[in-house]
């Protein structure tokens, strides 16, 4: 599949790849797994974690001032607050801190595969491969009313209610990833499933709805599949074609896992 990138994935002539960043991502985030995976950390409270990452990810990216800037607005986003009472916007002044300007590439069900190919490529970024996204892919954290502290192991769980630190941070997180697409634009989907377009991934119910037709101008959909399941033709697939803004152009294409 990857020895064919250059013609899988469009490139827009509006966006500007910000290569420096992505040059030496690739070594930090694998430090950072690493890291965060030692079994004595499992326990420490995640503010703690984070800003472990913080200095070892973000640091040689934006700088001591910058770093700490963006930590202060992270903060504000959930400190103190009921953990079921923190809104998508509480992380407007974090995402205002750290904008997520960058050639873009969606996914939904192809986590594991699509950063697989963003490890190789400068070309594209994925919301996880951004500075917020990697410090805070697959960590948990809240606050508690009355407390200026960050805790881990008493937060809810992604459904247990809407508005909590965690689900908040990735559904504005994504929208504004959406609103800054522009060019020409792909996304990775499951061939190897009955719904690759599924309506409630974040890629349907949050990404496709803040495209801006006015700086985005074609959604490219790559569907990958290990066994083939779907096809180009896929039910869920008319109905993305059908939710694209008015002035995006839409194309999809076929390939082998």
């Amino acid at each position: 599949m990857f020895k064919k990138q250059r013609t899988i994935f469009t490139s827009s002539h509006h966006c500007t790849a910000r290569r420096a960043q992505k040059h030496t991502r690739e070594g930090k985030r694998e430090r950072g797994r690493e890291y965060m995976t030692r079994p004595e950390l499992t326990q420490v409270k995640v503010k703690e974690r984070l800003q472990m990452r913080w200095i070892l990810l973000a640091f040689n990216r934006v700088g001591s001032n910058d770093c700490a800037k963006i930590w202060s607005a992270f903060e504000q986003a959930y400190v103190s607050k009921d953990p079921c009472t923190v809104p998508p916007e509480a992380y407007n002044a974090l995402l205002e801190a750290a904008p997520l300007h960058l050639p873009v590439l969606f996914w939904s069900k192809t986590k594991d595969l699509v950063h697989d190919f963003t490890d190789k490529s400068s070309c594209h970024v994925t919301l996880e491969d951004t500075l917020l996204g990697t410090v805070l892919d697959g960590v948990t954290w809240c606050g508690k009313e009355g407390s200026n502290e960050t805790f881990t192991s008493v937060c809810p769980g992604w459904s247990d209610c809407d508005n909590n630190p965690v689900r908040s941070f990735w559904n504005k997180a994504s929208a504004s990833y959406a609103e800054v697409a522009c060019g020409n634009v792909s996304v990775m989907l499951n061939g190897s499933i009955l719904t690759p377009f599924s309506p409630v991934s974040i890629f349907a119910s949050v990404e496709v709805k803040h495209f801006n037709p006015d700086v985005m101008n074609s959604l490219n959909v790559i569907l990958v599949a290990q066994e083939k399941v779907s096809n180009c033709t896929n039910a869920s697939l008319k109905d993305l074609q059908k939710q694209l803004a008015q002035g995006i152009a839409y194309s999809c294409q076929e390939v082998p896992e």
